[in-house]
């Protein structure tokens, strides 16, 4: 095909084959990335929310803001441009391995490849003032580099991640904690409502929403996160 210039590349994610590595080299092609909004009840309430199990709703970062985070390393987030206040939010990613419209709950988890850790990095101060003009978030969070994503562990491996344990820890001490179960909308549940919107597509990565104690972050920084099942990984502000 004649492309008047060299098409981008792939953006993808290693997929962990093996605890602690991302094996063989194999990697997961991002398609889309969709974001839960207010999904866990504490930090609907921090947000000044009613945290009620009104229906989900969604908003999506483009596929080159992943920024991958490699097993053993530390990822290097560029502190974005036009914002003073740009906070964490520490999430289980679901990673989409089968197509699929108007999913039933009760399939839903046969949609599903792997899992994965991820930070919905977000320019606060811009989200503020979208949501008080009634505009778009896109600026706040669709950013460069606003998707810090691990390595997928597949399912095959792992099994499916409904409980347990999840945290960040920034300069060491612990910022948020919950447990996947907590989550208001499950990831069965969020995958079937999602496909009634979207037709869903492998390559499709689902941020699932973060807990309570969401804080902002300054150059110097550095984040660990971590999902039991899921082991941890590290970022640092730069």
């Amino acid at each position: 095909m004649d492309y008047v210039f060299a098409p981008a590349p792939t953006v993808s994610v290693p997929v962990a084959e093996t605890t602690g590595t991302s094996g063989t080299g194999r990697r997961f092609p991002v398609r889309r990335v969709y974001c839960v909004g207010r999904n866990y009840e504490a930090h609907a309430r921090e947000m000044g929310h009613d945290p009620d199990r009104e229906p989900p709703f969604f908003f999506s970062k483009p596929a080159d803001a992943v920024l991958n985070v490699a097993p053993g390393a530390t990822a290097e987030f560029p502190y974005p441009s036009c914002s003073a206040n740009v906070h964490y939010e520490m999430e289980l990613v679901v990673a989409i391995g089968k197509a699929g419209r108007d999913i039933p709950v009760e399939r839903a988890l046969e949609h599903v490849y792997g899992y994965a850790l991820g930070l919905d990095m977000t320019r606060r101060d811009l989200q503020a003032e979208a949501k008080k003009l009634g505009r778009p978030w896109e600026t706040a969070k669709g950013f460069d580099h606003s998707a810090p994503t691990g390595p997928i562990h597949p399912v095959a491996r792992v099994g499916h991640i409904d409980r347990g344990a999840i945290w960040l820890k920034v300069n060491g001490i612990e910022k948020q904690r919950s447990d996947v179960s907590q989550l208001i909308w499950s990831t069965p549940e969020t995958i079937a409502y999602l496909s009634t919107l979207f037709e869903l597509h492998p390559g499709d990565l689902i941020f699932t929403g973060t807990p309570e104690g969401v804080g902002a972050i300054v150059k110097g920084d550095s984040m660990t996160g971590g999902i039991d099942g899921l082991g941890e990984f590290s970022v640092r502000v730069v």
